[in-house]
């Protein structure tokens, strides 16, 4: 078994972010599933949707969610999804941290929510000073 992701972010974030990385791989080698939040939702509803979601996509080694803004309306539901077991949240979600998630499909929940968000930082370069 492996870790499942969920995409919890504004509109098509997500999938414009999934459809590069597999893109740029060939392939998805993790269930994932996404969840767009649009500007003017109920996040009860989206929260009873992500569960739902969580529930079909777990194959028992758990749910790496990843939002995009933390504090914003994606990312609460989110973090308000933490109280289910085996579900790990990261933020600031970037296609250099979902690629570093996708090419470690072998890694526990904890290994790969650590890898989600050294990928998201490592993939930050300021190219003024950094390109040369």
């Amino acid at each position: 078994m492996t870790v499942s992701i969920l995409l919890i972010t504004h509109d098509s974030v997500g999938q414009s972010l999934i459809v590069a990385a597999i893109n740029i791989l060939g392939f998805c080698p993790l269930t994932a599933d996404l969840l767009p939040v649009p500007f003017d939702s109920d996040p009860e509803k989206i929260i009873k949707e992500a569960k739902e979601k969580i529930q079909h996509i777990n194959k028992g080694d758990g749910v790496l969610i990843l939002t995009d803004i933390y504090g914003s309306t994606p990312g609460n539901i989110a973090c308000s999804l933490l109280k289910e077991d085996n579900i790990r949240v990261i933020s600031g979600i970037n296609l250099p941290m979902l690629i570093r998630v996708l090419n470690y499909p072998k890694l526990d929940l904890d290994d790969l929510a650590l890898k989600a968000a050294s990928g998201g930082k490592e993939g930050i370069m300021d190219c003024n000073t950094d390109y040369e």
